[in-house]
């Protein structure tokens, strides 16, 4: 088993979600690079569903794929164990695109929040000039809030963090591989069993309440340990569990009471972020918060593995052509989302029509975006997609 198609199906609906949340996250009030003139709290209770598991989702589904790719390199011939060249093309898959990403891809959105942002005597020299300091690491574009640190790589510190995690778990695989399958062993039995709810809610539960107050989410890497905690701890239980059948048995046996879980926790969390918006919450609130968000965290993600396999369509040419489209679709997806904002503006449409628009619109640019990347050969590696080659006509024999 070198593929499951329950899996490419929640990877390719997760970066979906995503697309949805980013257009989302220029309506609502939190910080972001552009904002609507009508942002406001109104969607922010929709945004509860998905934000505290849609990564940790991610996560988990990039781990079992993992496995899956390490496996099937320890089926070509060379050297036993986690096989050198598995990481050197995992290396080459996403730091490519993420150097690139942050070079090209990523600057429309820093250059589009200088913009809005209160920057002292504005900006007026428009956009060449705005990357040629953007890649000089200018770091003068400061307002309020404080200054921009340029270069970034805005949405793609994803990518970063799941290299950064792949070589983490290549190691102690390379050097130990006995001590690294008997740690899967135990988590895929303690998972198989009556704890596979309590325990990860434990885990998550505690980490939030230890650490989100002390680790802001920077997703800068260095400074970014709470989610280092819950984003690497999901990627090796991805790795672990991802052939361990009974696991996923378990969590479709579960799939209804982790889905009441889930709603039950979510409908607290968007009532207390929503109450408490314009004052602090005492002390037990908080506590409960946090207990509750961990809740959510892992009931959501069991439930939406659970329902997967249960419901799942099989493989398909759809399947297939989506899961080798949508890390291309994630690259270009939030620029497209700002810059479609911007031509968008002058327009002045409601929110409830444009909204709509920026996804379809997004979608459908992130899309056709793959299919120039993949029939250019220089193009495609950088974009994250598979080169096509152009199949040849067939001629005509008279």
């Amino acid at each position: 088993m070198t593929r499951r198609h329950d899996l490419d199906w929640v990877r390719v609906c997760a970066f979906g979600l995503l697309v949805l949340y980013h257009v989302g996250m220029y309506y609502v009030s939190w910080d972001w690079h552009v904002k609507s003139p009508a942002a406001g709290p109104a969607i922010e209770p929709l945004m509860f569903l998905t934000s505290p598991w849609r990564l940790s989702l991610l996560f988990l589904v990039s781990g079992a794929a993992t496995a899956f790719l390490l496996e099937r390199a320890r089926r070509e011939p060379g050297p036993a164990g986690a096989p050198p060249r598995f990481l050197a093309r995992r290396s080459w898959r996403l730091l490519l695109p993420l150097v690139f990403g942050m070079l090209v891809v990523v600057p429309p959105q820093a250059y589009y929040e200088v913009l809005e942002s209160g920057y002292r005597g504005g900006y007026h020299d428009g956009y060449p000039a705005f990357w040629a300091r953007y890649l000089a690491a200018d770091d003068s574009f400061c307002d309020v809030d404080g200054c921009l640190e340029l270069p970034t790589w805005n949405h793609l510190w994803f990518v970063a963090y799941l290299w950064v995690y792949t070589v983490a778990l290549w190691m102690p695989l390379r050097w130990a591989p006995d001590v690294m399958a008997a740690a899967g062993d135990r988590i895929s039995r303690l998972l198989s069993g009556p704890c596979v709810l309590a325990l990860p809610v434990l885990f998550f539960a505690l980490a939030r309440i230890g650490l989100v107050g002390v680790f802001e989410s920077t997703h800068a890497l260095t400074d970014d340990w709470y989610n280092h905690v819950q984003y690497f701890a999901m990627f090796l239980l991805g790795f672990a569990i991802a052939r361990s059948t009974p696991v996923w048995e378990r969590f479709e046996a579960v799939r209804w009471p982790a889905l009441a879980l889930a709603v039950a926790s979510w409908a607290f969390l968007a009532w207390y972020f929503s109450h408490y918006a314009a004052s602090g919450p005492p002390s037990w609130a908080r506590l409960l918060q946090r207990v509750c968000w961990g809740v959510n965290q892992w009931s959501a993600i069991v439930a939406v593995l659970g329902f997967a396999r249960r419901l799942a369509p099989g493989d398909s040419a759809l399947l297939r052509y989506l899961s080798a489209s949508v890390f291309t679709v994630y690259v270009l997806h939030q620029t497209l989302i700002v810059l479609l904002t911007q031509a968008l503006r002058p327009l002045a449409l409601p929110p409830l029509l444009e909204g709509p628009v920026l996804v379809v619109a997004t979608l459908a640019l992130s899309f056709a975006g793959y299919e120039l990347a993949r029939r250019i050969p220089g193009v495609a590696p950088l974009l994250g997609a598979r080169h096509r080659p152009r199949r040849p006509r067939p001629v005509a024999i008279n």
